[in-house]
Formats: structure tokens, C-alpha cells, sequence
């Protein structure tokens, strides 16, 4: 048994908001975890208490606060990035990601640059959008800490992404029934459907924009 299903294991035993924020914070950290196998679980158990999911029977009952703690540990997770990053500075975290430690984290110095790259094309708001992209999701908070993105709009886009994905982990948990292939699946193509909406969005007000500028000229 990997240590993930190890984990996994010790999660289902021990479902509560408590939980659910510590290990929020891991998969928001560099440490790889996947928010599929904590959010969706939680919310087909507090939905369904008669689930064997959790085996103690100490499950969260609340959806909205599985989804705020979910919030709140994934901050922690992005704060410790984001910290980390001003602290030890681009030589260091990219030192970190090429040793054997790193590469145990799932790091390489192509992820972070894949990472920087993205967040300097999309700016500030990388750090919302990127929360709906697998393998940008856990790296966001390090260029923007290498950036010294201002914290408080650092705070607010992280809350608002990590806000939003989680509702979709929520509902995805519900609809699969806390199947893991099915919120795996369910769980990408959300994202992708977010993704569009959002670029849909930016279109929109771009188009009015030149609208409206053409009009003033």
C-alpha cells in the first residue's frame, strides 16, 4: 500500500473538518496530495451519513463548512508557498526542486519555470485561474511569492479559486457518489467547463472594452 492509499485510509477513519483543513493544506502545499480524495468524500458522507466511507462514524455533517475548511487549509497550504518563496528566494526553491527531496515532492526546475511562465502571461490573477489547473493548481503560490505579489491580493485571488474549486469537489462527490474514477473524470471536466466560462467571461468584457473605446474616440 502506497503512502497516498495509507493516507486515504487513515482519512476515511477519520473524517472531520480538522482533517479536512490539514490535509487541504498538504495538497496546497509543494507536497503532491490530490483535493479529490478530500473533498469529494466528505461531501457524499455528510450528504449520505449512513455511508461506510467513514468508519468511525466521526464524519463532517455540514457541506458549506466542509467547504470553507476545505478553503482554509487550502490557504495555509498557499501562504507556506507563498512564504517559503519571499523567505529562501528563486536560487534556493529551484535548488529544492532538482534534489532528490524535491523530486520525492513531485518538484523539477520545468515544473516551477512552467509555473513562473504562466503566472507572468496571466499576472495576479493567475492565482485564481490557476487553481482550475492540474499541475499549476499546488505551484501557483511559489512565482507569485517570487514575484512578491502584494499579499492581500495574493489572499484574495487564492480564496476566491480555492473557494470555487471546492464547491465543484463538493458537488462532483455528491453526483459520483464517492466513486474515485468517477470524481477523477467528473472532477476534469468541471474544471475544463470553468476554464472556458471564465476565458467566455474575459472575452466579453474585453470586447466591451474596445466597444466602448472606439465609441469615446
Amino acid at each position: 500500500m502506497s503512502l497516498v492509499d495509507q493516507i486515504i485510509a487513515w482519512y476515511s477513519a477519520h473524517m472531520n473538518y480538522a482533517s479536512i483543513t490539514g490535509l487541504m493544506a498538504v495538497e496546497s502545499s509543494f507536497i503532491p496530495f490530490p483535493s479529490e480524495v478530500v473533498i469529494p468524500p466528505a461531501a457524499y458522507v455528510a450528504e449520505n451519513p449512513e455511508s461506510v466511507l467513514c468508519a468511525t462514524g466521526n464524519y463532517p455533517v455540514d457541506v458549506l463548512l466542509i467547504v470553507l475548511f476545505g478553503t482554509l487549509g487550502a490557504m495555509i497550504g498557499a501562504i507556506i508557498n507563498y512564504a517559503l518563496s519571499v523567505w529562501l528566494g528563486r536560487l534556493i526553491i529551484y535548488k529544492f526542486a532538482d534534489s532528490r527531496l524535491g523530486h520525492m515532492c513531485l518538484l523539477s526546475s520545468e515544473k516551477l519555470e512552467r509555473a513562473e511562465a504562466y503566472f507572468r502571461e496571466k499576472g495576479n490573477v493567475s492565482t485564481f485561474v490557476g487553481r482550475f489547473i492540474p499541475g499549476i493548481r499546488q505551484l501557483i503560490s511559489i512565482p507569485a511569492g517570487l514575484s512578491r505579489m502584494h499579499f492581500g491580493a495574493f489572499l484574495w485571488w487564492t480564496f476566491l479559486g480555492a473557494f470555487i474549486w471546492n464547491c465543484i469537489l463538493a458537488l462532483v462527490g455528491y453526483v459520483a457518489a464517492g466513486q474515485a474514477d468517477l470524481i477523477n473524470k467528473y472532477s476534469h471536466e468541471l474544471s475544463v467547463a470553468i476554464l472556458v466560462l471564465l476565458g467566455a467571461v474575459a472575452c466579453y468584457y474585453a470586447v466591451r472594452w474596445l466597444i466602448g473605446r472606439t465609441k469615446r474616440r
